[in-house]
């Protein structure tokens, strides 16, 4: 499934969702770099 993330105050991920930590963050895959961060509300 893919995911949008926000990192930072201004910059979105987009990428195939890897896990939930939990926190309020997941981590998303973007080719072979991962990724954490706040998700995007839908």
């Amino acid at each position: 499934m893919i995911r949008t993330i926000t990192v930072g105050s201004c910059i979105s991920i987009q990428g195939q969702f890897e896990t939930d930590l939990g926190n309020g963050n997941i981590v998303v895959r973007v080719g072979q770099q991962t990724y954490q961060g706040k998700p995007v509300s839908r």
